[in-house]
């Protein structure tokens, strides 16, 4: 452990850290906040859930959140998940939601490997991303665990995975 808070202090791990959960904490605080002046003042997420189930089928639904979870995690999985708890079988919906947004992920990182071989964006990514390329692949299973447990999209962490193998 010792030698581990070593290696971090000496790559500047830790200020890194700090700067981009600064910056990600604040985009959460907003997106809630903005989140709840909808609920209060423009939607009522519960009738609106409510006219998803009675409107859409549950495959629709489920292919959706396939599309969001690929592309860049569009809707918050959230949503999702109070739409399952509002079925018939809320357990199973959410084991289904689970399995959807671990091969959302898996669609992303191959998309990000295919993306690479586009010479226009590999001569970006390897000029104009440098620094986060490196920092990415010092610490890339950090950003895949936190890609995985917090609200940033693990769609993002896949595709920028999958973009430098």
């Amino acid at each position: 452990m010792t030698l581990l808070n070593r290696y971090y202090q000496i790559t500047k791990f830790y200020s890194f850290l700090k700067n981009t959960a600064y910056k990600g904490g604040t985009a959460i605080i907003i997106f809630v906040l903005f989140l709840v002046g909808l609920e209060l003042f423009v939607l009522d997420f519960n009738s609106l859930l409510n006219h998803l189930i009675a409107n859409y089928s549950q495959e629709f639904i489920f292919f959706f959140f396939l599309v969001s979870e690929t592309i860049l995690g569009i809707i918050p999985p959230e949503a999702f998940i109070a739409w399952a708890s509002k079925s018939n079988s809320p357990w199973l919906f959410l084991f289904i939601l689970a399995s959807i947004s671990y091969l959302g992920g898996i669609i992303s990182y191959l998309f990000g490997n295919r993306l690479f071989l586009i010479p226009s964006i590999k001569n970006y990514i390897e000029n104009k991303i440098a620094k986060h390329i490196l920092n990415l692949k010092k610490w890339g299973g950090l950003f895949v665990f936190l890609g995985a447990t917090s609200p940033i999209p693990h769609s993002i962490v896949s595709l920028a995975s999958g973009l430098i193998k």
